[in-house]
């Protein structure tokens, strides 16, 4: 079957051998699957890593241990937990110290034509949902996170910087839960979105000082966190959703001195966002740029790293 690995920074075609199924494992063909930043980031060395990539999918299950999965259109979490230690007793197997992470960590990923997961990890994708919006559970989940992490109150004004895939969603969440959202950007097409859904946009070139209690940075760069850092007020929260490969150089100073507090926010459940897409309430259409097939991955790949790109979806024939 055909599968795309991630080598010394070039995307490769290779021919490999479809996966057997393990006890407890179902085996998904892949219909989508989404090129997310994080990607590129192991494409340039993040995690030391090589081998097959791609977290962002929704497929179809042909091999399973409960019938009543297969045919099933599957979306599915992409932390592989051991189910028995410490997080995973309370619900936080994403924070499993033994886990694997489909596509980035020691489990190969969803860019290949079939692919496995546990049983455990799917979710049915609901029928209101088309195949292409389900691509987008998985970084809608991560958007979602943030309202489980962080106690906002209710109305609270809320900066989020970076108007790409990631900080279109965030802001559509947090409008979803009736927060007032200024998303600040560089891209006069993508704050166009944000618009179009009724977000307010502003640009980064002049963002304000000590402005917001809440500041969302999912710019992928240093200066963005610096900047988000600038903008939030003494004893206010920064909730960081970039993945950045390499090391961030940010000046502690006013970190220290008002007291202010820095969150990692990474997975989220699937189910609510799910919710949200069943209800229309986030609209994810608009944010695909390019669908190119499986065995186009490198051109896939290539055009994700465009500034105007949205997301890139690969289609498996």
């Amino acid at each position: 079957m055909l599968a795309v690995r991630l080598e010394k920074g070039r995307v490769q075609l290779r021919n490999v051998a479809r996966p057997r199924r393990p006890d407890g494992f179902a085996v998904i063909r892949l219909l989508y699957g989404g090129i997310c930043n994080t990607d590129l980031e192991l494409q340039r060395g993040y995690y030391g890593f090589s081998g097959i990539p791609g977290h962002e999918f929704v497929g179809e299950v042909v091999e399973a241990e409960s019938r009543e999965w297969i045919g099933q259109r599957v979306v599915g979490e992409i932390n592989l937990a051991c189910g028995k230690c410490e997080w995973c007793g309370r619900g936080l197997g994403r924070h499993c110290p033994n886990r694997t992470v489909l596509g980035i960590v020691k489990h190969p990923g969803a860019f290949r034509e079939f692919l496995t997961l546990p049983q455990r990890n799917l979710r049915r994708v609901p029928g209101q949902i088309s195949t292409e919006q389900a691509v987008f559970v998985e970084p809608l989940a991560a958007a979602c996170e943030i309202l489980e992490q962080v106690r906002i109150p209710a109305n609270a004004a809320i900066a989020v910087l970076g108007d790409g895939k990631l900080g279109l969603l965030i802001s559509q969440v947090l409008k979803a839960h009736e927060h007032e959202v200024h998303l600040y950007g560089h891209h006069k097409e993508k704050l166009a979105i944000a618009d179009a859904a009724g977000i307010e946009t502003r640009s980064r070139q002049k963002p304000p000082r000590s402005e917001y209690d809440f500041v969302v940075d999912a710019t992928g760069s240093s200066a963005g966190l610096r900047q988000a850092v600038e903008m939030t007020r003494p004893r206010g929260t920064v909730i960081m959703k970039s993945t950045v490969h390499g090391l961030l150089r940010i000046d502690t100073a006013p970190l220290i001195v008002n007291e202010i507090s820095l969150i990692g926010s990474r997975c989220g459940c699937f189910e609510p966002a799910i919710d949200l897409l069943r209800k229309g309430k986030v609209r994810v259409d608009n944010l695909i740029s390019e669908i190119v097939l499986l065995s186009q991955a490198p051109l896939g790949f290539k055009l994700a790293k465009a500034s105007r790109t949205l997301k890139v979806l690969l289609r498996n024939q």
